[in-house]
C-alpha cells in the first residue's frame, strides 16, 4: 500500500509516535500556527507506528510511479518530545534516506518550496546546521 498522497500544495505530515496524542494535537497546533496558509496534510495511522525511514523508501519503491511522492515529513518521538517539534524530513526521491529536522516555525518554508518544487531537498539538508537540524538560511 502505498504512502498516503498529500493534498494539492501541502506536505505529508506521517505521525509514526503513538504515545501520546495530546503531543499530537500539540505539534498540529504548532505547524498550523506557524504559517499563514495550510501546509500539511495529517495522517495518523497506526500501520505507521515506530516505521522507519527504510521501511518507507521500501514502501515507495514498490508503489506505482504515479503514486509515489517525493519527500515526506515524520513526527516521531524527537517530534513529540522536544520543544519546537522538529519534524524529521525525508527524501524519498532524489537522495533517498537522506533526513534533516525542521522545527514547527521553519516548517511552512520548507514545506512550501519544496511542494512548488521552488527549492530542492538538498538545498535544506545542506543548510542545516552540525545537529542536522534546518534553522533557516544564514544571510551573513
Amino acid at each position: 500500500m502505498p504512502l498516503p498522497q498529500p493534498d494539492d500544495l501541502t506536505s505529508l505530515v506521517l505521525r509514526t509516535d503513538f504515545g501520546d496524542h495530546g503531543a499530537w494535537d500539540a505539534v498540529r497546533t504548532a505547524l498550523d500556527a506557524a504559517g499563514e496558509y495550510r501546509h500539511a496534510t495529517y495522517v495518523s495511522d497506526v500501520r505507521f507506528d515506530a516505521v522507519d525511514v527504510q521501511a518507507l523508501l521500501d514502501e515507495e519503491a514498490a508503489a506505482e510511479e504515479d503514486d509515489r511522492i517525493i519527500d515526506v515529513f515524520l513526527a516521531d518521538a524527537t517530534t513529540m518530545e522536544e520543544p519546537g517539534h522538529p519534524l524529521l524530513a525525508v527524501d524519498l526521491s532524489d537522495e533517498p534516506g537522506r533526513t534533516f529536522r525542521v522545527p514547527a516555525q521553519w516548517f511552512p518554508d520548507v514545506s512550501a518550496n519544496l511542494s512548488i518544487a521552488n527549492m530542492d531537498f538538498a538545498d535544506f539538508a545542506d543548510a542545516a546546521d552540525e545537529s542536522g537540524t534546518f534553522r533557516g538560511f544564514d544571510e551573513g
